[in-house]
């Protein structure tokens, strides 16, 4: 997570939030096929059953061939609510709590901003965990047989439904795992991102600017990706299941020894290509389109 640049004339707090929700959904509309193949990918082979797809390429080839290439943007609505609500919230608080902390030109120091980088990513994930519920539900309805699907219309449809058919507790399924992930997430980026800056900078000689942004993020990406991904399948494995009266439903730590038992303990990492290039270009997109929107505001406070 990039640092805030300090200037003369803050940024309005209300104003971050909007910026960095907006970034976040601008970002969603280029990565959300591979949020599709993570999650369908993450499904596969659920409770021991035969593997579906070899490889990532497998099953996009099969999703395109079976259901078309618009499958891909299946989810949209939610995953534009997911950022409209989750990165909002993390990046606004991130923010508003770095100002805060920073003394004079002095930003805070690294575990300050460790600290709270995974405190805004908790109620970030908080926020968005109803969005990331029905993300998750209407990206991998395409793998249920035609009788046992969903057939959400769209994320408005989909929150409406669950509140009516499975209570509104149904909202934050898995909400827990969901905030366990955001913080290795923000754990894991905010220590990979520096330090591959820094290599980057003093071995291969970049320069600050979008290359170096993008490869920085995609070294951190693939760190953050490995640590994340099994906390990440059970999230999955969790709110796309259905919830029937009163049942109990399995807690993550269940779920990851059930998926290590019957699918073994590499399934913890299914969906890691398309998971793993979601996480580096939708970061460098984010931020690229967050600076943009900052950028302007000044250029506009700047002629009033």
């Amino acid at each position: 997570m990039g640092e805030p640049h300090r200037k003369e004339k803050p940024i309005p707090n209300k104003l971050k939030f909007l910026f960095g929700g907006s970034a976040g959904m601008l970002g969603t509309c280029f990565v959300q096929p591979l949020d599709l193949l993570k999650n369908r990918m993450q499904m596969s082979g659920e409770g021991g059953k035969t593997k579906e797809y070899k490889t990532s390429l497998h099953l996009l080839l099969d999703i395109v061939h079976k259901e078309g290439l618009l499958t891909l943007y299946n989810g949209l609505s939610a995953g534009l609510l997911r950022q409209a609500t989750y990165t909002t919230t993390r990046l606004g608080i991130y923010t508003w709590l770095f100002d805060l902390l920073s003394s004079g030109d002095s930003p805070p120091n690294f575990a300050t901003k460790a600290s709270i980088g995974m405190f805004a990513g908790v109620c970030g994930a908080f926020v968005g965990t109803p969005a990331d519920v029905a993300l998750i539900r209407m990206t991998s309805d395409g793998r249920l047989p035609p009788d046992k699907r969903r057939n959400y219309k769209n994320v408005i449809d989909a929150l409406l439904r669950i509140w009516k058919e499975e209570g509104v507790r149904t909202w934050w399924k898995g909400a827990v795992p969901t905030m366990g992930r955001a913080m290795v997430v923000n754990a894991a980026q905010l220590a990979t991102y520096s330090q591959a800056k820094q290599y980057l900078i003093s071995v291969a000689h970049f320069h600050e600017g979008v290359v170096l942004h993008f490869c920085a993020s995609m070294i951190s990406g693939l760190i953050t990706s490995a640590a994340s991904l099994p906390v990440d399948i059970a999230k999955t494995r969790i709110q796309n299941s259905k919830t029937v009266g009163s049942e109990k439903q399995a807690g993550p730590v269940q779920v990851v020894i059930g998926i290590i038992r019957n699918e073994g303990i590499f399934a913890l990492w299914k969906g890691f290509m398309p998971y793993y290039f979601r996480i580096g270009p939708h970061t460098v997109l984010t931020f690229i389109f967050l600076e943009q929107f900052n950028a302007a505001y000044r250029r506009i406070s700047k002629n009033d």
